[in-house]
């Protein structure tokens, strides 16, 4: 376990079994810039049987955790292990960001394995914690703890913790009737990178200077959408106060909206036209890809709507409206004026 990492010495070239690679998580995590750091909520991080946190008076804890399976989450010939370290950490800070809350610390468990917990620099679970641990520094996130075990699968499981002022969290049940519903970024990216891939093609691509083109579109564009999500946290923290309520797109638009008017009990009507649908990829995709970890966020009626928060575009889709015999949960609304039903048909575990 992590608590198990001792207190000095540098970042060995060659590490041997679970102690070896608990020293070498908690040197990366110093030099890399996601140690825990004094006065920035870890009071006590790596090294003790529990870390200690401090948020600021009159904050609540926001806690959510994600586990990522080999062959379900992510593929090991599809996705580098940079690639699931940094996904495995954007899906955390994405719950975060849809209730409005700072990120405070990460902790993360990973099982592996038995030949993966030896070998050199370049081995597999240290990639994993380059790629976690970069996208910790960009949020400051300190890795405060975790666990290794010896694992049949390849699996991550990442706990984070967030504050957020005392009643101010962002909830999925609290839009009214007439809010407008809208969305930042754009949909359906992941869907159509994540296409991509299981059609070949190299998520190289992704990282490499000369474009690929896809039907006009820039194909690494797509495949950075799937690889490489953004969680929008800044945009969290600027819509808390302002939104009535709010959810990650990590199953689907048309999956996480049934979510809000399942907990809000309204229904909800999405304009097909204004959909901001992301380059390369397709109206299914938008409406049910999902893995884009943009925010979905409702307003009241006749509050300003920005175009953009925190240099993210914003894109008002459609409102909230009563619940009425027969109306749908969620409805799409075409250009041609005509209106059906929006199945619930993204993301959904044991369906």
């Amino acid at each position: 376990m992590l608590e198990n990492m001792t207190r000095r010495g540098g970042e060995p070239k060659t590490v041997t079994g679970e102690l070896g690679l608990i020293q070498w998580i908690r040197a990366r995590a110093r030099k890399g810039g996601a140690g825990p750091k004094v006065g920035a909520g870890v009071v006590l991080g790596i090294g003790d049987d529990c870390a200690l946190l401090r948020v600021r008076p009159g904050e609540e804890i926001a806690v959510t955790t994600d586990l990522s399976i080999e062959g379900r989450h992510f593929r090991m010939d599809w996705h580098e292990p940079e690639v699931v370290g940094h996904r495995t950490l954007a899906r955390g800070l994405s719950d975060l960001a849809a209730m409005g809350a700072r990120p405070v610390a990460a902790f993360v468990s990973l099982g592996l394995r038995r030949e993966m917990a030896s070998g050199s620099r370049d081995a597999w679970v240290k990639r994993f914690f380059g790629g976690l641990m970069k996208l910790a520094a960009e949020y400051d996130v300190p890795l405060a703890g975790g666990d290794l075990a010896e694992s049949p699968v390849v699996l991550a499981d990442i706990v984070l913790t967030g504050a957020v002022p005392r009643g101010k969290a962002m909830r999925r049940s609290g839009a009214r009737a007439g809010d407008a519903i809208c969305v930042t970024g754009e949909l359906g990216g992941a869907a159509a990178g994540l296409e991509r891939l299981a059609a070949g093609v190299s998520s190289q691509f992704a990282v490499d200077s000369e474009k690929a083109r896809l039907g006009g579109r820039d194909l690494a564009a797509a495949l950075r959408a799937h690889l490489y999500p953004q969680p929008r946290v800044e945009q969290g923290l600027r819509l808390r106060g302002a939104a009535t309520a709010a959810i990650d797109l990590s199953d689907g638009l048309s999956t996480d909206l049934a979510h809000v008017c399942q907990e809000s009990e309204l229904t909800a009507e999405v304009d097909e036209a204004a959909l901001p649908i992301a380059p390369g990829a397709t109206l299914e995709q938008a409406l049910h890809g999902g893995e884009d970890y943009e925010l979905l966020f409702t307003v009241a009626a006749g509050r300003r709507i920005p175009r953009m928060i925190a240099g993210v575009r914003v894109t008002r889709i459609g409102r909230m409206l009563r619940r009425r015999a027969r109306r749908p949960q969620v409805t799409l609304k075409s250009a041609d004026g005509s209106v059906r039903a929006l199945e619930a048909r993204g993301w959904e575990h044991f369906r």
